[in-house]
């Protein structure tokens, strides 16, 4: 095939083998959060067993009706019984207790997995696969963390103290994650990826079940999408009368203090750090303005990048470094670019120009660019799994695998996005709302595909909805004159989600719209949805007859892959003073 997401091993070049910088430091602070974090989970679970009724037969061997009726509704009961049979209080618990055990079960799992990861650091690795375990320990971190989370979040008697979507959004970024991790060693062959997979045996089917467990406990709606929080009140359409005129392009339960912010000037604006060449800023690299930002932080911290291109290494905001949010001076003038690809031989996840996962982060007004060009196959501009993450106005462009949408909740609002192959792919719960998609001429022998969504799991709740945008050919497509094929979208894995709501389409998108993964793989499977789109490429005549494409023609449908439903957007978006509508229309 002449286009796809992984390359075989045979065509990286082998390159020399090499180390961390300080692998004995990074592993003491990495066993110690391990070491606090199971301490915090074993408390949990000691107060939870303290708890729950005596059951004479609680060294009984045989499963309980409980745990058969909680593992009946997993995708793989065996190992939730087995598992949980020798987890502590479970054979005492009922139902509801299992919900709780199952996340603290899970939690301790992913902390041990971390922990003797960690172990084969000191190991020499040639570079590629230095990149798949360096990748791998920091998503195991990070699932530790979302694991942590919904672990406080759940009650220990099977209720939701917190946000059920907050739960069913960790647990589904922690299977992501887990997938990722194990993706990255696909091209690899040896002794550390022999250990590692022995390491991490089961982790995806235990946070698997767990979701599972969870969102059976909970509810849920429609193919995994957890259901609406109905305690959600907006503010009186009576109310919007007193907003002023150039305001009410803005959501109506936006706060006047938002609305302003976002009207105003960047030269108005107070950031808290510039970024600027020239020396007359704080700092003159991007990387020294991140390490400076405060960590854990619940007040939002402004960066703002004077125009100019950065090409700074290993761009990143971590974890820990929250609510940040960077503002440019516009798309093309504050450029963000790189040029690693797989051709360095790294992975995916690591080619990414700039990559955030700290939560409640926000781009403005900037351009993410790869230029590592069409031969270089995958190659990233952009990485998100930052929770409640904001880009507006905001540029990203590459060729094969520009935007990786990676996990947690995004929302993306007059963006452009310019690609060729899987140029917007990743497992994140993400809204495009009128943005412009440009597919670019991609390679000979090759097809643009816009979307490559990898949902694994029917129970996560994640998928891309592309609501009120423009599909655009990039003018290279344009003055190709048809020679290239552009589809919606594919699926990379079984429940694949992808919708496109009442955007334009261009004529270069393929009467077919849709284009397979591999022969039959997951058309039964996906969802793939169109509604009241329009253009000339918006036909659905001539669409794919496979079993999971519909064309949606419910509203009600259609509108749980609306901000309000879809990434519950009327409950977070509205501090981040970004424009956007909550549902179908204003």
């Amino acid at each position: 095939m002449g286009y796809g997401r992984l390359e075989s091993s045979s065509t990286r070049t082998q390159i020399e083998n090499e180390t961390t910088s300080n692998p004995k430091k990074s592993k003491l602070k990495i066993l110690l959060f391990i070491a606090a974090t199971l301490i915090v989970a074993s408390a949990v679970s000691a107060a939870l067993v303290m708890g729950l009724r005596t059951r004479a037969n609680s060294g009984s061997m045989h499963p309980t009706q409980a745990i058969s009726r909680t593992c009946s509704r997993t995708r793989y009961p065996a190992l939730c019984v087995n598992s949980l049979m020798n987890f502590p209080g479970a054979l005492s618990a009922s139902d509801k207790d299992l919900v709780h055990i199952s996340v603290n079960m899970t939690l301790q799992h992913f902390g041990r997995a971390l922990y003797i990861a960690s172990e084969i650091n000191n190991l020499e690795m040639d570079t590629r696969v230095r990149s798949a375990y360096d990748d791998c320990l920091e998503l195991l971190d990070d699932s530790v963390e979302l694991l942590s989370r919904s672990l406080i979040s759940v009650a220990p008697d099977g209720s939701s103290v917190g946000s059920t979507q907050d739960v069913m959004t960790w647990l589904s970024a922690a299977l992501t994650n887990q997938d990722t991790c194990s993706e990255g060693f696909d091209d690899s062959n040896g002794y550390v990826k022999n250990q590692m997979g022995d390491r991490l045996k089961d982790l995806s089917e235990l946070v698997s079940n767990s979701l599972a467990i969870y969102a059976a406990a909970g509810g849920d709606d429609f193919s995994g999408i957890p259901v609406q929080n109905k305690r959600r009140r907006l503010l009186n359409s009576d109310n919007r009368h007193k907003l002023s005129a150039k305001h009410k392009q803005f959501p109506k339960w936006l706060s006047r203090r938002d609305r302003i912010l976002l009207d105003m000037p960047v030269s108005a604006i107070q950031a808290d750090i510039i970024v600027s060449k020239d020396g007359n800023g704080t700092y003159k690299t991007i990387t020294e303005a991140i390490k400076k930002a405060p960590e854990h932080s619940n007040r939002r911290t402004i960066i703002y990048v004077r125009a100019g291109k950065y090409e700074e290494k290993n761009l990143k905001v971590g974890r820990k470094k929250t609510n940040l949010m960077f503002i440019g001076d516009g798309k093309g003038k504050t450029v963000i670019s790189g040029g690693k690809s797989v051709q360095d031989n790294v992975t995916t996840f690591h080619t990414a120009s700039f990559a955030a996962t700290g939560a409640g982060f926000i781009a403005r007004d900037m351009t993410f660019e790869n230029w590592a060009g069409p031969s270089k196959h995958q190659a990233v501009a952009l990485r998100v799994g930052a929770d409640h993450s904001v880009i507006y106005r905001c540029s990203a462009i590459a060729y094969q695998d520009t935007l990786y949408v990676h996990s947690q909740r995004q929302f993306y609002r007059e963006c452009d996005v310019y690609g060729t192959v899987d140029f917007i792919f990743g497992n994140a719960a993400v809204v495009f709302q009128n943005c412009t998609l440009y597919a670019r001429k991609p390679m000979d022998l090759q097809k643009n595909t816009i979307t490559a969504q990898n949902r694994k799991d029917p129970n996560q709740n994640t998928g891309i909805s592309i609501h009120a945008c423009r599909i655009l050919p990039a003018p290279d497509l344009q003055a190709s004159n048809g020679s290239f094929a552009t589809y919606l979208g594919r699926p990379w894995k079984m429940y694949s989600r992808t919708v496109y709501m009442m955007s334009y389409i261009g004529s270069h998108v393929h009467p077919r719209g849709w284009l397979e993964w591999n022969e039959t793989f997951a058309l039964d499977t996906l969802y793939y949805g169109e509604y009241m789109n329009y253009g000339p490429g918006a036909a659905v005549g001539q669409r794919v007859k496979w079993p999971g494409y519909r064309v949606i023609k419910s509203a009600t449908e259609a509108s749980k892959f609306t901000v309000a439903q879809f990434i519950y957007g009327s409950s977070w978006l509205p501090s981040t003073g970004v424009a956007f509508l909550a549902g179908l229309s204003t």
